[in-house]
């Protein structure tokens, strides 16, 4: 029997009872946020390299299911901008078949993490990292569009960014000031719905204008119907891709960082939903049910899937109370692929652009990066280090470097916490520091003390053990106090062991004092008990004290 961990949202809150009421607000907040996710999901499909309809059968599968199943009340999920630059290179790589697969393999992976309890890995991803690549995705998202808001006459577009740069610079005379000119006005047009009435859908109202102009102007720019003749409406029948042990070992590396992607942002937007909303989500169900979403996805040949935060924040703002609004969002786009793609088919291209540009901007978090900015070095340095890998070499390498330096960094800092302090003769145990260094005189002749504060980790436990080994002269009994030590860990604990087989050579008795919990545990499994000679174990440095008169007075 699952633990309430692995039990979709849905399904708690309908054994709980589920009124009109309810529904009326979820189906509301669906169709609000279906309108949004419409064009929004094409102009994704098309960024990453692939067909409108693709975006379309992943916000209605995936979307389903991440609502269906997921660990979360608000949750909406389908296409985002943050597997843009992995879905566009995989296709290019691997083809589109590739992509299916590894979409396939990352739901797998998800599913894995979700039962292995993964879910609260989210809070060791540091902030620096998360703005680093999020501003680096953004950056390339918006680089990406610049061709179709132009209207550039270019046959084939680097993947590359600064490569990418060069090409529209070397074709800035190909501009066609029609496209431009449509793009220009979509874009203005959802800034300025946004600011005179946030709750209209701007992207809806602006693609239909738009794309009405186009129409009755009979202007010859790129539309969704000139750049894809070939979409079909609805849903297709489910298949499974041509796999092989090859294949499969080929795009595992993807497989992974779709995985991590899904799963990072899919938390993400669960966290900023129980702040809007006040309730908890169940984190390793929403792993699996990401997982389940992105393999129903493969199979009807959609993209990858996650959270998405704005397209979840405007379902709360519009009233969703239950995943039902999610559902009821991705049964309304179904209904407009259905009914409505001879229509679609009208808008353009430079429309959907200046769609993305926004998206870009608000995935951006200007002001989260300005104000990181502002602050230590070393997280500057982190989220500056991980923005730039992001934009100019790989995804998974700026993760890969920006999780390795901020641990590092943390490394460092921690081990400043750590110190050797020489101690007098207080017969208080207290957690003070400052102690008067003349009570030193008081300690019994050839007794000498240390205490030890913070963790004693691979960080410091060499330089711990130099500064023991660095005694002017030779102790007949060495205390060390260890009541501020909360961890060892295997570097300490050999540094330690070092220290007992030093002593043990000059025979100088070490008496450890107020060891806490872990400490006392590992250094029990090691085998390192009060053996009565060299080594003596009390639970006080007062009892420290007294046993070091009684050793001495024999």
């Amino acid at each position: 029997m699952f633990s309430s961990d692995f039990t979709p949202k849905l399904f708690s809150l309908l054994r709980n009872g589920y009124n009109f009421s309810s529904l009326k607000a979820d189906i509301l907040a669906g169709l609000t946020v279906a309108i949004i996710a419409l064009p929004l999901s094409m102009a994704l499909a098309i960024a990453s390299g692939t067909s409108p309809d693709k975006g379309l059968i992943t916000a209605v599968i995936a979307g389903f299911f991440i609502s269906f199943l997921g660990g979360s009340r608000v949750q909406i999920g389908g296409p985002t901008g943050a597997f843009i630059v992995v879905v566009f290179n995989v296709i290019a790589q691997h083809g589109y078949d590739g992509l299916i697969l590894a979409t396939l393999v990352a739901g797998l992976i998800l599913i894995i993490a979700g039962y292995a309890r993964f879910g609260q890995i989210i809070k060791y991803i540091p902030h620096p990292v998360v703005t680093g690549f999020t501003a680096g995705i953004a950056v390339i998202i918006a680089s990406s569009q610049i061709k179709d808001f132009l209207g550039l006459s270019i046959s084939n577009i680097p993947a590359e960014f600064i490569d990418k740069w060069h090409s529209y610079f070397s074709h800035i005379n190909t501009i066609d000031l029609t496209t431009l000119t449509v793009g220009l006005s979509s874009l203005l047009a959802i800034i300025l719905l946004k600011r005179l009435n946030p709750k209209l859908p701007g992207y809806l109202i602006t693609v239909i204008i738009s794309s009405a102009v186009v129409y009755l102007g009979d202007f010859h720019i790129d539309t969704i119907g000139s750049r894809f003749p070939d979409i079909v409406a609805g849903i297709p029948m489910p298949t499974m891709p041509d796999w092989s042990i090859d294949k499969i070992l080929d795009i595992i590396p993807v497989a992974f960082t779709i995985a991590f992607l899904a799963g990072l942002e899919s938390l993400l937007s669960a966290m900023v939903a129980d702040g809007m909303t006040g309730y908890k989500h169940r984190s390793n169900q929403e792993l699996i049910a990401q997982g389940i979403a992105n393999i129903a996805s493969a199979a009807f040949g959609g993209m990858p899937a996650t959270g998405a935060i704005a397209r979840t924040a405007t379902n709360i703002k519009s009233g969703g109370k239950t995943p039902v609004a999610g559902i009821s969002h991705a049964i309304f786009i179904l209904l407009f692929m259905l009914f409505a793609m001879d229509i679609i088919a009208f808008v353009p291209l430079a429309t959907l652009s200046a769609i993305l540009f926004i998206v870009a901007w608000n995935m951006s978090e200007t002001h989260h990066f300005l104000h990181i900015l502002r602050l230590s070095k070393s997280d500057r340095t982190v989220m500056l280090l991980t923005f730039a890998l992001t934009v100019l070499v790989d995804l998974t390498v700026a993760i890969g470097v920006g999780v390795t330096l901020a641990s590092l960094l943390f490394i460092h800092e921690m081990s400043k916490s750590s110190v050797l302090r020489t101690q007098g003769r207080h017969r208080h145990d207290l957690d003070d520091t400052a102690e008067d260094e003349t009570q030193r005189d008081d300690l019994p002749q050839g007794v000498e003390v240390f205490r030890l504060t913070g963790p004693i980790f691979f960080g410091v436990a060499g330089s711990l053990l130099d500064t023991l080994r660095a005694m002017d002269h030779i102790p007949s009994i060495l205390i060390l106090r260890m009541k501020l030590v909360p961890y060892i860990d295997v570097a300490g604990l050999n540094a330690l062991l070092q220290l007992l087989k030093d002593c043990q050579d000059k025979k100088t008795v070490i008496i450890l004092s107020g060891l806490q919990q872990q400490p006392a545990a590992i250094l029990q499994k090691s085998g390192v008990e009060d053996n009565q000679s060299t080594l003596r174990v009390t639970s006080s440095y007062e009892a420290a004290i007294s046993l070091a008169e009684e050793l001495i007075e024999k």
